[in-house]
Formats: C-alpha cells, sequence, structure tokens
C-alpha cells in the first residue's frame, strides 16, 4: 500500500466517524432534544468536516451533514413541507472570520460592494420555527426539520402568549397585509421563566431541564398542548419568507413589518451596518449577555438590501448573505475525580460530579450535575474521564460531554447505588414515567432534612431563620423529626445549640409562631405533594377552600381543577390517602398551625386586577411583592396576555413591557406599586 493511499484510507475512516457522530448529535438535538455533545464540541467537527471534504472532494458522501438542515423530522408530529428551505447559518468563531466573510461578500458583488450595509441581531438560544398566516389569522405552525419538511407544532404555538392569532388588515407601508405570511423566528425560553419552571419541577420532585434551549425545544414539541401552555415560552421573529409580496427592500423594513404586525422582534437590533460597526455591536452584546434576560450565544449578521441577497445566493444549506458570529463558549476541560450522590426530598438519588477544579466563565467550578443514571448511561460518563464543563450564566454547571480521545482504559463506569446512600434502604422507580431513582424509605434522614429545609422555606411556611445547619443539628441531635416538631421548639433548647445565642434563638420562635397563621396555598406547598409547585398549590387552595375539603376530594374532582391533571391528581390523592402523611398534617393543626382560606380581597387596592411582574425590584423580592398584591386582591400572571390589567416594571424590564406598551396596558414602576400597596 502506497503512503498516499494510506492517508486516504486514514481520511475516509476519519470523515465516517465524523459523519456518524454530526448525524447522531444531530438527531439529538433536532428530533429528541436531548444533545448529547456540547455546542462548541459539535461546531469543532462540523468544521473539520468542512475542511476534510474541501481537502478531499473525491472521498465526499453526497449526503453529508455539510449538505443538509437539522434532521429529519420526528414520526410523533404530522409532517409539514416548507414552501421555501429553512436553511441553516454559517458560523463565524472570531472577528477574523467574519471579516472573511465580509470580503467574500464584496467580492461577489463586485461593482455593488459599495452598496452593502449588514442588520445585526442577536442569536436567540431556541427552536426555530414557521408560523404561517392566512387570510390574516393562525394557520398553521411547523418546526425546522431537516430543511424542507418539519412538524406541525400549530396546537402548541397557539398557547404561546406572545404569538398573535390574527394579523391587522393593514401595514402602514402596504395597502393591505397580504393573504399568505409565512413568519420565521425563534422560540424561547428566559432565564427569569426557566428558573420559575425549574423551581417548580424540583418542588414538584420532578427533574430539571439542562438549560433553556432544551426546556423550550421540549415544552414546544409536546403532544398534549396543555403542557405547552404551562411552560413560558416566548417567540421573537425575524423574517418573512415572501417579502415579494410586500413593499420592503431591506431586512430591517421588514423587521420593523414583524413589529407593526404584532411579534415581539429583537430589541437590541441594528440596522445598517458596516463590517466594523458589526464587530463592535458583538463586543457590546459579548459584554452584556448575562445581564439580558434570555440566553444568546452569538449574532447574525445579514446583508440589509433583499436585492444584494438574491445577487449573493445561497449553498446547499446555508444562505451566502448571512453569517453567524458566535461568542467563545463558557466551557473547560477538566477531570471527573468521583461520581457522589445525593438524596433529595422527594427521595430522588441525584449523582454530582466532583471535578478537578477548573475556571469556567470566570467562576471555579468544582461540582456540577450529573442529573440521572440514564443522562450518565446516555453520555457514557466514567470515573476518570476528561469532560466537557459547561456553565450558562446562573445555571448549575453540568457535564455536557466526554473525550473519549483522552480516556486510558482506567476509568470506571458508574451506577447508582441498589441502596440509599444515606439510610440503607432499598432504592426504586414509584412508576414507568419515573426518570430517577428514590430511595422508598420514607423515614430517610436525608429526605427528612431536605423536606424540613423545604418546609421552612420563604416561599412555604417563611421560617427561614431555621437554616439548613441548624435543622440537620436538630434532626442529628433527634429534636426534629417531623413537621410538627418544629412547633415545640422552645427558646431555650435553640440557645443551647451549637453557635447559637439568646437573640437568634428568640427570633427563631418567633418566626415559628407567625408561621402558624398562613394561607393554604403555602401550606399545601410546604408539605412537598409531589408534581404540586406554587401555582398548583395556589389553584388547590382556591378551589377547595380550606385542607378538610381538600382532603375530601377525590380524583376526578380534583382532575376538573384547571391545570391539574392524572397524573398530578393521583399524586394529590396517593398523598391524602397515606395515614403517615394524614397525621402530620393532623399534628400540625392540633399544634397550631391554621391555614387561611384564599379570600382575595374584594376592596383592597388590586381588586380584580390581573398583575404581571417584569425586571428587578430594589425594595421588595418578587415573592414579596406577589404576595402583597395578592393580599390586596390582585392576581398574578407570568406573562402579558388578554386577561391582564396591569404591569409592574422595574429595572431592566423586557419583552413583557415592550407587549404591554404595544397593546396599552396600564404600566406602573416600583414607587407607584408601592404606593399603592400603602
Amino acid at each position: 500500500m502506497t503512503k498516499q493511499s494510506k492517508n486516504h484510507k486514514q481520511i475516509s475512516t476519519r470523515l465516517e466517524e465524523l459523519y456518524k457522530s454530526i448525524e447522531e448529535a444531530n438527531r439529538r438535538y433536532y428530533v429528541e432534544d436531548s444533545p448529547t455533545i456540547s455546542d462548541a464540541q459539535y461546531d469543532r467537527q462540523f468544521r473539520e468536516l468542512e475542511e476534510l471534504e474541501r481537502e478531499h472532494p473525491e472521498l465526499a458522501r453526497p449526503d453529508s451533514p455539510t449538505k443538509k438542515v437539522g434532521a429529519k423530522p420526528s414520526e410523533t408530529f404530522q409532517p409539514v413541507a416548507h414552501r421555501e428551505p429553512m436553511l441553516s447559518l454559517a458560523n463565524a468563531f472570531t472577528e477574523e472570520e467574519f471579516l472573511q466573510f465580509d470580503e467574500r461578500c464584496r467580492k461577489l458583488l463586485g461593482e455593488r460592494a459599495s452598496e452593502l450595509s449588514y442588520v445585526v441581531e442577536e442569536k436567540f438560544d431556541g427552536l426555530a420555527v414557521e408560523i404561517v398566516y392566512q387570510n390574516g389569522m393562525l394557520h398553521t405552525a411547523s418546526t425546522r426539520g431537516d430543511g424542507e419538511v418539519g412538524e406541525n407544532i400549530t396546537a402548541n404555538i397557539r398557547t404561546i402568549d406572545n404569538v398573535p392569532e390574527r394579523l391587522p388588515k393593514k401595514l402602514s407601508s402596504s395597502s393591505n397585509t397580504p393573504e399568505r405570511i409565512e413568519v420565521r423566528g425563534e422560540v424561547y425560553m428566559s432565564l427569569e421563566g426557566f428558573k420559575a419552571l425549574n423551581d417548580g419541577r424540583l418542588a414538584a420532585g420532578e427533574p430539571a431541564f439542562a438549560n433553556p434551549r432544551n426546556a423550550a425545544a421540549g415544552s414546544l414539541r409536546q403532544l398534549d398542548p396543555a403542557v405547552t401552555a404551562r411552560r413560558p415560552l416566548e417567540f421573537v421573529a425575524y423574517g418573512l419568507t415572501s417579502p415579494d409580496e410586500l413593499p420592503f427592500e431591506t431586512q430591517a423594513a421588514c423587521i420593523a413589518a414583524l413589529a407593526e404586525l404584532g411579534f415581539q422582534v429583537d430589541p437590541e437590533l441594528l440596522p445598517s451596518a458596516d463590517a466594523e460597526a458589526v464587530l463592535q455591536h458583538f463586543r457590546e452584546l459579548g459584554e452584556k449577555r448575562h445581564a439580558l434576560r434570555y440566553e444568546i450565544d452569538g449574532i447574525v449578521a445579514k446583508v440589509d438590501a433583499f436585492n444584494l441577497q438574491e445577487l449573493l445566493g445561497a449553498r446547499s444549506r446555508t444562505p451566502r448573505w448571512a453569517v453567524a458570529l458566535k461568542f467563545a463558549p463558557e466551557e473547560a476541560f477538566t477531570v471527573l475525580n468521583d461520581i457522589s450522590v445525593q438524596v433529595g426530598r422527594t427521595g430522588v438519588l441525584t449523582p454530582v460530579a466532583e471535578l478537578e477544579p477548573v475556571e469556567v466563565g470566570g467562576v471555579t467550578v468544582s461540582r456540577a450535575t450529573l442529573h440521572n443514571q440514564d443522562e450518565i448511561d446516555r453520555k457514557d460518563i466514567r470515573i476518570g474521564d476528561t469532560v466537557v464543563i459547561r456553565r450558562q450564566g446562573d445555571v448549575i454547571p453540568a457535564v455536557v460531554a466526554v473525550v473519549e480521545g483522552k480516556r486510558t482504559g482506567k476509568e470506571k463506569k458508574f451506577h447508582l447505588p441498589d441502596t440509599c446512600p444515606v439510610c440503607g434502604s432499598k432504592v426504586g422507580k414509584e412508576g414507568e414515567d419515573d426518570v430517577g431513582l428514590r430511595c422508598l424509605n420514607s423515614h430517610c434522614p436525608a429526605k427528612l432534612i431536605e423536606r424540613l429545609k423545604h418546609f421552612v422555606a420563604r416561599r412555604a411556611m417563611d421560617i427561614d431563620s431555621l437554616g439548613s445547619k441548624l435543622l440537620e443539628a436538630l434532626v442529628d441531635s433527634g429534636q426534629v423529626s417531623s413537621f410538627a416538631d418544629i412547633y415545640e421548639l422552645e427558646q431555650e433548647q435553640l440557645a443551647s445549640m451549637e453557635r447559637m445565642g439568646e437573640k437568634s434563638a428568640a427570633n427563631i420562635v418567633s418566626a415559628i409562631e407567625n408561621s402558624k397563621q398562613v394561607l393554604l396555598s403555602r401550606f399545601l406547598f410546604a408539605l412537598g405533594i409531589r408534581h404540586v409547585g406554587e401555582r398548583t398549590a395556589q389553584l388547590l387552595a382556591e378551589h377547595a377552600g380550606s385542607i378538610d375539603a381538600l382532603r375530601e376530594m377525590g380524583q376526578d374532582e380534583l382532575e376538573q381543577i384547571p391545570d391539574v391533571g392524572p397524573k398530578v391528581a393521583a399524586s394529590i390523592r396517593t398523598f391524602f390517602d397515606d395515614p403517615e402523611e394524614q397525621a402530620v398534617i393532623n399534628e400540625l393543626l392540633r399544634r397550631g398551625v391554621v391555614p387561611r382560606a384564599e379570600k382575595r380581597s374584594t376592596s383592597g387596592a388590586f381588586a380584580g386586577e390581573t398583575v404581571v411582574l417584569t425586571g428587578s425590584l430594589t425594595s421588595l423580592t418578587r415573592d414579596e411583592a406577589k404576595s402583597r398584591i395578592e393580599q390586596a386582591g390582585g392576581k398574578i400572571s407570568g406573562s402579558v396576555g388578554k386577561s391582564t390589567t396591569l404591569v409592574v416594571a422595574g429595572e431592566k424590564a423586557g419583552s413583557k413591557l415592550a407587549k404591554a406598551e404595544k397593546q396599552g396596558i396600564p404600566i406602573i414602576d416600583e414607587q407607584a406599586l408601592l404606593a399603592r400597596l400603602g
């Protein structure tokens, strides 16, 4: 075998490895919404594939991923053919690469290069969709799919508050809105919405989503639209596919028309920019990206003039007139030294990666979540592996991939134990849909401590002064073994604990006494009923009116409550049918806890109002603001919709404020809120 043929064989082998890896990554990302490798790792592989195919075109496959978009749509949803392909974008990873893109555009445009300018948009980290309007009414919506055919998600798109159901008949720039309009954009989840969703899932004993993009994609591709409706999804529009029927000559004019049609558009849009202005905007967004209310992973620069776009044309999978300039990923390589196991309040065993400390995004990371055994198996994570750690904003760091090429053969596979690492009891799954293993011992000390932490939390019984360390000490010493025991604690008893003075002990006793008068919704949330988060607890309280009435409700009756489906209803009924849980409630009532009915004030400052909070408040926490508005007769909503009557705008208010302004909904600031609350 000649040296050249041997080299060709090595390259062919590497190409096949890349084809297999990228096609699997595409399927996991676009179809299953559960990526197995990081974006940065995918980009590196894709770039290597492009370079090898460019150097050896004779070895390239005609069906290479470099010539296709996305992945074959899932068979779970009905297929929808796109009239025009939903292409992907070419990537630039450095400023120099963007300047090379700019130079290519100028070269292709020749004499018309002097007309070149760009529109710069944020690259939202979400799911690309197309929404079709027929005669001004929302007709169909679909995912990108493989670029040619997507998945029908019409019913789910209709549940997103900021997606217009009906378009205005006229535009200021046109006599009439065309009969058919195809709008393209991104469905995403804000960081605030993502945190609230994960907090609710964890409180209900469900696994958290890894990042906002996965949460958005998984929420949008639900078979039950009611599930999607409960998720805080938003849509941002960035294009119309039939500009010929509309009198637009530029992308900037197109974006302005989308805003006029009622769509959310990029608030950081930069029109009419030359190459240097594009890079300056990129740098500025890079500095402020963590202050934004949503995640972006870069910018998209598009040639502004449509006639120049037409001259530049497109490749098989990407247009020549646009490029995505990406931020450096907040990822790092390190060694996974060990895997520990934590036991949560619902008994879920969570594997945690113990890492060689490494700096990621300016923060030293030594631990990262591994979610569950299925995730470990899917990514084939082993003790001793070199792994890729990713940190996104305030999201818990996660292990996103393994560097298999670094393996020595000494790595060890990991399996969650058959018994609880805390109490030694048997572990298992409580149902077919259970993702994680749970300790099945209802008296497990680890479960008890986590349940107690949840019970005393500010959003529950609000005995915040009973911190984690003190609770652990009280459990270890045998002084607290149930919720009810908290109400037997005395000042002298607490003052004798390590690092606890008389004043601190007195404050705790006072907080315990104050917690006895509690709203029924907070009491239900504090009990830690599986699948019952704050919102569900509030619905149950409003519907039942009392703890005794709720205890008597059957599953069928529970299912009639809005947003309480069969799964949640069964969990509630299981909880109240458990003699031990009944005994806990009875003991709490006996020791003076009085869950109050959810009676909204009919004469308070916010009586009859549906209020949306947006931005950050300085004098109140969000929970405090919600509580006081509700006490004053108001109802809190997470999104601006038809029923919204008032928006409270704090600092760095985002799209909710813009939508309220567009719809003419009254808006007040924090000072006005405080004045109304009195």
